[in-house]
């Protein structure tokens, strides 16, 4: 079983517009709305594709409930950690030609004895776990230790640790050598302080992070695919899909494909990419086995080639 913790979870809504006129009345032609937040997506992803999950999250307010409603009717097993504040609610507006203006809440401010009963609440559920994946920002109030606690109890208790975050949570837990660190390519540069233009730069900024403690490095270059980076060597791969029709998600689905997989290695970068491509055929991110994909993974990699979207971080004066 996949357990997952997302500590700042949401509920994405997300209105269809055929244009958005600022400082007008717009009508949307459609909406959806989803549960949401990292960790959630990636049990979305596992239970889509008939992988055992268990989803762990705080929960307050009316978008607390609309989170658990709306996992109960996705089929993905939860255990919601009741909090005083709401959690977030977040507004993404698309336009026909995949202009995307997203307006994301805050979210809560949690107590210090409200992150406690979230750790100890994870903890908790640890036992019928193969992999614990710690994703997302952490909200307001919530000690930026919280991924590297985890990692030694993970340790401690045989269990894998991966995690997708960023800034000083991510250094933090670093220094505790977690099984997999999975950014994205903003998120690597970020956590090097290099800009990406190369597959060069990517596979040097991910040596980085094993460097500071990641035993591997799962990171997701968008168009570019996915590289993996671990004690063999480097790995590139890509999914092969007839159109996208949504990024959305496709960063999660990936995490969730590799940890389906229980190993490190060629296998689950395979499967990441088949999920990842199967989540960027539909709108969402709720995936399943009902979309297909292929995927192609090149054992050489072209340093020198440059990536389709390059992280471009600004310069220091």
């Amino acid at each position: 079983m996949i357990l997952t913790l997302t500590p700042n979870p949401s509920v994405d809504r997300t209105l269809f517009v055929p244009v958005l006129t600022v400082g007008d009345i717009t009508r949307s032609d459609r909406a959806r709305s989803e549960p949401s937040g990292k960790g959630v997506n990636v049990s979305l992803a596992l239970a889509g594709h008939g992988h055992s999950t268990r989803a762990v999250f705080p929960a307050g307010g009316y978008p607390g409930l609309q989170i658990q409603d709306m996992l109960r009717r996705a089929g993905v097993d939860h255990v919601a950690v009741p909090i005083a504040g709401d959690v977030r609610s977040n507004i993404s507006v698309v336009e026909p030609w995949g202009a995307v203006t997203k307006i994301n809440e805050p979210g809560p401010v949690l107590t210090l004895e409200e992150t406690e009963r979230i750790f100890q609440t994870t903890c908790a559920h640890l036992g019928e776990a193969d992999w614990l994946a710690g994703c997302g920002s952490l909200p307001d109030g919530m000690p930026e230790d919280l991924y590297a606690r985890l990692v030694d109890v993970c340790r401690e208790r045989g269990v894998s640790f991966a995690i997708d975050t960023w800034g000083d949570p991510l250094h933090k837990a670093l220094t505790h050598a977690p099984d997999l660190v999975a950014p994205n390519a903003h998120e690597l540069a970020d956590a090097v302080g290099t800009s990406i233009f190369t597959f060069g730069d990517a596979l040097d900024g991910a040596e980085i992070l094993r460097e500071r403690g990641a035993r591997a490095v799962l990171a997701s270059l968008g168009p570019d695919g996915a590289v993996l980076v671990d004690d063999t060597g480097a790995t590139h791969g890509e999914s092969v899909v007839e159109s996208v029709v949504s990024a959305v998600g496709a960063g999660d689905a990936l995490l969730a494909g590799f940890l389906s997989v229980g190993t490190i290695g060629l296998e689950a970068l395979t499967t990441a990419l088949q999920w990842a491509g199967a989540a960027v055929q539909h709108e969402g991110t709720i995936s399943s086995a009902r979309h297909s994909s292929r995927a192609v993974v090149h054992p050489r990699i072209d340093r020198e080639r440059p990536l389709i979207e390059p992280v471009i971080l600004p310069v220091t004066p």
